[in-house]
This record gives C-alpha cells, sequence and structure tokens, in this order.
C-alpha cells in the first residue's frame, strides 16, 4: 500500500514536473511595432521566428521601446500618451497606463528603476517607478504664450548619473534632470541653444548630447563632463546659401553612428550623409546617397553604414564603407523601409518594410537576405540589447 501511494505521488510529481513551460532567456529577443494594428509582435533572432503577438497598445504611429536591465520587459512609448509595460516572457500586457495626450518617445534610468517620457501635451516629461509605472516626477516645461501651452519636449535620454537630457522644440532649450539623490530631480537649463531642436543623440560612452536643429543650420552639443562650459554649435555652417529640398520626413538622430573615429548624421534637406571628426566634431565630409536619410545605423564592428530614405526614395538603403566612404551596396528590399536594427553582435540586419507588410532579416557581411516574416504594417524594431546601450 505504501509502495502504491510513493508511486502515485511519484507520478504526480512527474507530470506536474511535464507541465512546466520550456525556461527560456530573454537575450535573443526584440519587438516589432505594428503600428496601424496598435500592436507589437514578440521575435527572436536565433531562430529569426515570430513567437507571439501582442495587441491592445493604442496609437503606435511613432512608437519606441525600451527594455528593463533584465531584458524581460519592454515599456513601449504609444503616440496616444500610453506607456505601456510588455511581458516578453509570457507575451502580454503587464501594466499600461496614459500619461498624456501626445507622446514623442522615452528613455529607462541607468539603474534601471525609473521610466521618463517626453510629451508634446502637457509639453514636458513625466517619470515613473519602472516597476509599478506609478508617477514620480513630473517636470513641466517652459511656458509659451498661447494660452497655457508648453512647449513641446523631444530628443530624450538617459545619461550617466541617473540623468534624463531632453530638449525643447518650441524655446530652443536642453534640459538636465538629475535623479542621483531622489525623486525630486535637480534641473539644470540651458538656454538660446538654436532654433527648434527636433531630435537628439548622445555619445555611446554617455558624454555629449547632440540636438539637430530644424530652424537654423547646425547641431547643438552639449558636453555632460562639463556642463559649466554650455552648449556649443557644431557644423554651424553647413547649407548655408544653399538651396534646401522639401524635407518629406526629418531624419532620425537616434539612428546616427559612430564608427572609425568618425561620426556619420542624416543630413536634413539634403541628400547626405554628413560625417564629422569624433574628437574635434569637425565636417570632414559629405556623402551623397540616393534621397533624404531617415536612419544612418553602423554595424556593431563600426565598419558598414546601413541607410534608409525618405519618400519617394523610402525602397532603397544603401550600404556604406566607413572607412572609403563608398557606397558598396544599392539595394531593394521593398516599398516603405522604415526600420534597421542590428543583433547585438551584428550577425544579423533586420529591417520593416511597411508596404510590403513583412520584416526582412539580411546577413549584412553577404548581403544576402536570409529571411522573412509577415507584419501589420511594421515600422520599429528593437532587441532586448538594447537594455545595456546608453541612450537606448
Amino acid at each position: 500500500m505504501i509502495r502504491s501511494l510513493l508511486s502515485i505521488a511519484t507520478a504526480a510529481i512527474l507530470l506536474a514536473g511535464c507541465a512546466q513551460p520550456t525556461l527560456r532567456g530573454t537575450g535573443d529577443l526584440g519587438v516589432v511595432v505594428e503600428r496601424a494594428s496598435g500592436s507589437l509582435q514578440i521575435i527572436e533572432s536565433d531562430g529569426r521566428s515570430l513567437l507571439a503577438r501582442v495587441e491592445g497598445l493604442g496609437d503606435l504611429s511613432h512608437a519606441s521601446v525600451v527594455f528593463s536591465r533584465d531584458q524581460r520587459y519592454a515599456y513601449v512609448f504609444g503616440r496616444d500618451g500610453g506607456l505601456s509595460k510588455v511581458d516578453l516572457l509570457t507575451a502580454r500586457i503587464d501594466r499600461r497606463i496614459l500619461q498624456g495626450g501626445n507622446s514623442i518617445g522615452g528613455a529607462i534610468s541607468q539603474d534601471g528603476k525609473l521610466i521618463a517620457v517626453s510629451n508634446y501635451e502637457p509639453g514636458g516629461v513625466k517619470v515613473f517607478d519602472a516597476r509599478t509605472l506609478e508617477q514620480l516626477a513630473d517636470i513641466p516645461a517652459t511656458p509659451l504664450p498661447d494660452a497655457g501651452k508648453r512647449s513641446r519636449v523631444v530628443g530624450l535620454v538617459d545619461a550617466p548619473g541617473q540623468r534624463f537630457v531632453f530638449s525643447l522644440f518650441d524655446t530652443g532649450e536642453i534640459w538636465t534632470a538629475d535623479f542621483s539623490n531622489g525623486p525630486t530631480p535637480r534641473i539644470e537649463r540651458f538656454t538660446g541653444i538654436g532654433q527648434q531642436p527636433y531630435d537628439a543623440l548622445i555619445t555611446p560612452d554617455g558624454r555629449y548630447y547632440m540636438a539637430g536643429l530644424f530652424g537654423e543650420d547646425g547641431m547643438a552639443q552639449l558636453d555632460l563632463w562639463h556642463p559649466e562650459h554650455g552648449v556649443k554649435r557644431v557644423l554651424g555652417h553647413y547649407g548655408r546659401g544653399e538651396a534646401r529640398l522639401p524635407v518629406y520626413k526629418m531624419p532620425h538622430l537616434e539612428g546616427w553612428a559612430v564608427a572609425d573615429q568618425q561620426a556619420f548624421v542624416p543630413a536634413v534637406g539634403h541628400h547626405q550623409v554628413l560625417v564629422m571628426n569624433a574628437t574635434t566634431w569637425q565636417q570632414v565630409d559629405a556623402i551623397a546617397v540616393a534621397g533624404q536619410p531617415v536612419f544612418v545605423t553602423a554595424r556593431p564592428d563600426g565598419r558598414q553604414l546601413w541607410v534608409n530614405f525618405a519618400y519617394p526614395d523610402n525602397d532603397r538603403v544603401q550600404v556604406i564603407d566607413t572607412q572609403t566612404h563608398a557606397i558598396v551596396a544599392d539595394l531593394r528590399p521593398g516599398p516603405a523601409v522604415l526600420h534597421m536594427e542590428f543583433t547585438a553582435r551584428g550577425d544579423q540586419l533586420w529591417l520593416s518594410v511597411r508596404d510590403g507588410g513583412e520584416v526582412q532579416v539580411w546577413d549584412p557581411y553577404r548581403l544576402e537576405r536570409i529571411g522573412t516574416l509577415p507584419s501589420l504594417s511594421p515600422s520599429g524594431i528593437f532587441f532586448s540589447s538594447r537594455a545595456h546601450k546608453p541612450g537606448y
């Protein structure tokens, strides 16, 4: 009788063990934003496959994503002001709030405990607990003369020292918010930095914050090691006296690249990728490309740049050698290539083809397509390895 009971108990334990889900890590996971349907695809790069789809994420027409330190959670910033925390392992929304009326992006703090969101409406930055999405801080932007409105906020990034840095589009400012001493930030404001900063980037070491200017030529640079030196202008004379083309889509400076001691930046209103010396920040070249560049994305080893373009050239992707500045490939992946993302070690390049309803996977060394996944109007592609990169 005792042996029979033990056998039953053992069998029950074994069956319970069989019912447990397969354990897996999150290091090869990523997400694809499906902008038209307000959904998110969860993908994995090892097998180049789709694992799941998460729906109900609101307006994703300008969505961006950051990841928790353990790479399990994706924080999705929606254009409708939605902030969603998505569990990549269970493929469900862990938490979701509407924190504003028109959001343009966000960032996660150096310690992974704070989520900051930049807003057009209401103008400013709100900061939340990364675990609970409880609001911890509200940083209103500079008021405008127009009936209580505030400046729109763009170019929000995280920086070393538990800081966030962002730009004020309407009032031409750069602010830093230091959370190193708790949830009440120390704000430092830099005014008169230039007209209409439209986006920004931060160098991989977290030292330089650079805002692109739409209202005038050049970029505004803040040295975060020496903020007491203020903001200086780089590329200050670029384009002066030259006829500008209509700007069909603003370039994304988060897609800039640093390689071989050079910085490569998409030009505004020109068919060029600008090249700067990454030490002196002086322009050293301008590479002629097929159209108005949107993203300039570097392969992780720094030898290649992959460039996509605004309409009407958005079916093309050009590949540039960073040493010679020569175009080594002119590819035609399909209609409306919106975004590109390398895997962490650079063995794959994923790109979204919105109007073709697919995501493509390329071998960036052989310049060959090696996979295709169907997707509903895909735009942004984000791998969880971004969790360990400042400014992402």
